[in-house]
C-alpha cells in the first residue's frame, strides 16, 4: 500500500549500504517509477545522470574533491576525503538535473517541484525494493557543468546516493503533530 511505503521512506546515508552491486535493470525500473512524475504541460524536466560503475563513482568522487579543495576557503582534508569517499560507498549516485522549458511555458519553480515528485517517486520505489536513498544538495554540485555535459538551460539540484541496506531501515524521526501544520476553514 502506497501509505505503508510513504510512511517507510527515509533518508539512508551511503555508510549504511552494504557493499553490493545494485543491477542496472533495477535502476532503470527505479528510474521508471520516477519518470511517471506529473509535470505541468508535459514538460518532464527531469534529468538523471547516473554513475553506476565503480570507476565512475570513484571518478566522480575525485572530481569533487578537488573542486572542493579549489574552492573552498575554510578546507579541510577530513572534510575532502569524506567528499571523495561518499560516492564510492554507494551502488549507485545519480546527478538530480532540471532542464527548463526552453519555451518557458511553465516557471521554473513548477519544473524544480516536478523533478522533486521524480525524486520522491524514485525514492518510494527505492523504499519498495529495499535499497536505501539520500538526497543530496552540495554546493559543489554547481561545478557538475564541468565534469558532465549538460544541455542549455540544465542545472544539476543534486545528487541521489542509493544502495543495499546493510540492516534494517532506521526508525523514523518523530515529526510534529500534524495540527501544527494545517489550518482548516
Amino acid at each position: 500500500m502506497i501509505s505503508d511505503l510513504i510512511h517507510k521512506r527515509r533518508s539512508v546515508y551511503p555508510a549504511l549500504y552494504a557493499d553490493t552491486p545494485i543491477a542496472k535493470e533495477t535502476i532503470e525500473e527505479l528510474l521508471m517509477a520516477a519518470h511517471q512524475a506529473p509535470t505541468h504541460r508535459k514538460t518532464q524536466p527531469w534529468r538523471f545522470k547516473v554513475f553506476h560503475t565503480e570507476q565512475k563513482r570513484a571518478e566522480l568522487g575525485d572530481f569533487l574533491a578537488l573542486k572542493y579543495r579549489n574552492t573552498i576557503s575554510n578546507y579541510s582534508e577530513f572534510k575532502e576525503a569524506k567528499i571523495r569517499k561518499k560516492p564510492a560507498d554507494a551502488a549507485c549516485v545519480i546527478a538530480i538535473c532540471v532542464q527548463e522549458d526552453p519555451d518557458q511555458r511553465v516557471p521554473y519553480w513548477e519544473e524544480l517541484a516536478a523533478t522533486a515528485m521524480a525524486v520522491q517517486n524514485l525514492w518510494l520505489a527505492c523504499t519498495e525494493k529495499g535499497i536505501g536513498g539520500y538526497w543530496s544538495s552540495p554546493a559543489l554540485m554547481r561545478y557538475m557543468d564541468e565534469f558532465i555535459t549538460l544541455e542549455a538551460g540544465e542545472k544539476c539540484i543534486g545528487f541521489f546516493y542509493m544502495g543495499n541496506l546493510k540492516a534494517e531501515l532506521p526508525e523514523p524521526w518523530e515529526r510534529n503533530p500534524l495540527d501544527q501544520h494545517v489550518n482548516w476553514f
